[in-house]
């Protein structure tokens, strides 16, 4: 079992700048490639961003990119997602999710493991 809990979501103005964590405990926290994906009032999860286990391989959705960048630090068991110049559209629940392929995490289907998820509001 992995258990995964999200932090630092919150309310920012457009054009500001938030950094989400992502806490995961149970396993070897480098056997699973990580990724973060959210959902807005009304419409289905989409994927935001995908990582490796060992980090060298990212990968985003078309409208984060060059906003957002997604990390992790092993030695902590800790995932993050730095979010930059913020707009409205971003406003959703933001979950990070772990599977040991890291095809499934970027393809955000059939993963493993999921968090609770954390508010993240953008407002105009």
């Amino acid at each position: 079992q992995v258990q995964l809990v999200e932090s630092g979501g919150g309310l920012v103005q457009a054009g500001g700048s938030l950094r989400l964590s992502c806490a995961a405990s149970g396993r070897t926290f480098s056997n699973y490639a990580m990724g973060w994906f959210r959902q807005a009032p009304g419409k289905e999860r989409e994927f935001v961003a995908a990582i490796s286990g060992s980090g060298g391989v990212t990968r985003y959705a078309d409208s984060v990119k060059g906003r957002f960048t997604i990390s992790r630090d092993n030695a902590k068991n800790t995932m993050y997602l730095q979010m930059n110049s913020l707009k409205p559209e971003d406003t959703a629940v933001y979950s990070c999710a772990a599977d040991p392929t890291y095809l499934k995490v970027r393809g955000g289907n059939n993963i493993d493991y999921w968090g609770q998820g954390t508010q993240v509001t953008v407002s105009s």
